[in-house]
């Protein structure tokens, strides 16, 4: 997609991005049953501070920002160039977002692409990635971009029986 540009995040764009992120990840685990909703804000916290102990500057990971010709941000994107499980030779794709105004018209494939391209560049041969079962739209877009299933969790609720 030519009129899309990746580009690296700002420090004051990650700061920006950071607190979100964290927020929709509590409410994502929360609305997945993983956590309690009293809890989850400090929890989601507490790992975003694992993962990223220096913030922006935490090595090995990239932050970027896809924008349109005008310059008018549409998404972004977190990358860890090593995998958090020790997964060799292999990045980790954290987050990609693209904002509401802006879904449906290939920029989410688009800034996709431009991540995989991103971590080529370092040398490193392979991207994995978590997404929730329930996010279909992301589900489709991994699939048909080449992603496949390497693990899969599932869970079924129990209903007391009387």
């Amino acid at each position: 997609m030519s009129e899309l540009t990746v580009r690296s995040m700002t420090e004051a764009e990650f700061d920006r991005w950071r607190a979100g992120i964290v927020r929709a990840f509590a409410d994502a685990q929360v609305a997945a049953g993983n956590w309690p909703a009293e809890e989850a804000q400090e929890l989601a916290q507490q790992g975003n501070d694992a993962l990223l102990p220096a913030g922006f500057g935490t090595p090995g990971m990239l932050f970027l920002t896809g924008e349109l010709r005008d310059g008018t941000p549409i998404g972004v994107l977190w990358i860890g160039l090593t995998h958090p499980r020790g997964v060799p030779d292999c990045a980790f794709l954290y987050d990609i977002e693209i904002g509401a105004d802006h879904r449906g018209a290939g920029y989410g494939r688009a800034l996709l692409a431009a991540g995989e391209d991103a971590v080529r560049r370092h040398g490193v041969g392979a991207i994995e990635l978590n997404v929730f079962g329930d996010n279909v739209r992301a589900v489709g877009l991994y699939g048909s971009s080449g992603y496949r299933v390497v693990t899969q969790q599932m869970r079924k609720t129990l209903v007391a029986q009387q």
